[in-house]
Formats: structure tokens, sequence, C-alpha cells
């Protein structure tokens, strides 16, 4: 088994780490740069950072504020939010960024991640699913949530995986923020749809929650921000509880 990864999430809004529940109900979690650089150390493999309204508000990520997190941390970086050009990718890698997390621009127009994959690789191109349950199939949902699409989760993921995406983020909008664990068979469906490595988001509130999902979903990483923002499971404790049921990690 492949060594797996722990990414703790910063949801940002107005410069600030908020944290909400299925998507709704946003409360402050704390300055971003001084989580970012606290997860660093606490040993977390990778960060994301979702600028959660820049679509909505059809502005760009804030890449100030992506540069003063990157000069704090010395992990890999993937930053989300309005990206909808190779323009904003390129100003994003430059702020520091080592990858970036495209949703909404390439539901709309999926060209997007052939362009993105050709001119900056595939290995920096992260495709971020949030699926919303509809009569028991997972659709794609766009703009931060708020607007469900046509689109089956499963079959986008293959797309994008075809059109150059270099790994996926799947985000359960039922299990966002409810701490009840992650949507295994939701996990599990995409991981078997295609080979590239899958983040699992939403749902994390144990530490038996990670294990789950590495085990049953078929996870390469698992996602989470509250649990992390407030200390109810630190890293280096999950880390630990993790190899005594002999999961790999780093």
């Amino acid at each position: 088994m492949l060594k797996k990864r722990i990414i703790p999430c910063l949801d940002i809004k107005d410069g600030r780490t908020v944290k909400g529940v299925n998507f709704l109900d946003l409360r402050d979690a704390g300055d971003p740069v001084e989580l970012a650089a606290s997860y660093a150390k606490d040993g977390a493999d990778e960060l994301v950072f979702l600028d959660i309204t820049a679509t909505v508000n059809k502005r760009k990520t804030l890449r100030e504020l992506v540069s003063r997190i990157a000069e704090n941390i010395d992990i890999p970086f993937t930053v989300g939010g309005g990206i909808s050009a190779l323009d904003d990718v390129e100003a994003l890698l430059s702020a520091g960024a080592d990858k970036v997390s495209v949703n909404s621009a390439a539901v709309r127009r999926p060209e997007l991640l052939n362009e993105i994959s050709k001119a900056f690789g595939n290995q920096c191109l992260v495709i971020s699913i949030d699926a919303m349950d509809v009569r028991d199939i997972a659709k794609v949902c766009v703009d931060g949530g708020r607007t469900p699409t046509a689109r089956t989760a499963v079959d986008w993921a293959r797309e994008a995986a075809d059109r150059g995406a270099g790994e996926i983020l799947l985000t359960s909008m039922k299990k966002d923020g409810t701490k009840s664990g992650f949507d295994i068979e939701l996990t599990a469906s995409i991981s078997s749809s295609t080979t590239l490595p899958i983040i699992a988001s939403g749902g994390a509130g144990t530490k038996a929650h990670f294990s789950e999902v590495f085990l049953n979903g078929n996870a390469d990483a698992a996602l989470a921000a509250s649990i992390f923002h407030f200390g109810e499971v630190p890293i280096p404790e999950l880390k630990e509880y993790l190899k005594t049921v002999n999961i790999p990690v780093r």
C-alpha cells in the first residue's frame, strides 16, 4: 500500500479561514497564515487553500494571501477558487502554489483542463468535484456548491482524467462539516472509475474515519478542516493512530 497523505484544508472567505456544515453557516476558524505554518510544523503532508467565494463573486483568488502562506510552509500547496484561465494558473504558481484546483470553470468549459495540463503539466492540476446526491446519484455542483449540474460525478471524473487532470479532490456535500465520517461509497465509486489519485473530503470527525476511507474507500489522501482547526484531532496523533492500524503514512 502506498503511503497515505493527510491534508488540512483552509476554506478562505474575506481573508479569514472559515468552516461550515454542508457548505453553509460559516464560522471563523482563524488566521490562514498562522494555521498553515502550524500544520506544516505538525507534519501535514500537503495543504489545500480554497477561496470559496471567488467564483460566485466573480473575482480572482487572493494572490497576496497565497504568497504569504507559501512563504511560511515547506509542504506542497494546492490553491483553488476563481481559476478560469491560464493567466490565473500562472499567477498562482508564481505566488508559490505547487498545484491549482479547478472546479466551476472546468465544468462549464472542460477544454480548460486540456489547456492547463498542456501548458503546465498534469502534476499541478487538481480537479475539484463537489458532489451532491440527487435521487441517489452523485451529481456535480458548481459555484461553491450553490448550483447543481446534470453531470454525474463518476462521468466527470473520467472525463477530467482524459483531459489531463492529475488528481481529484472529491467532496461529498452531504457529509461536509458533519463529522459523521467520509462518504465511503462515493469515494470508492470514483476511485474505481479512474486511475487518478483521490483526495477524500467531507465528514471527517474521528481518527477511525480516516482509516475507513483509506481501507474501504480506496482514497489516496484524506482532507479535513474543522477537526484540525479546532484541535479535535491533532495531526501527529492521527498519524500515530494510522500506523497502529497498519496504514502507512509519511
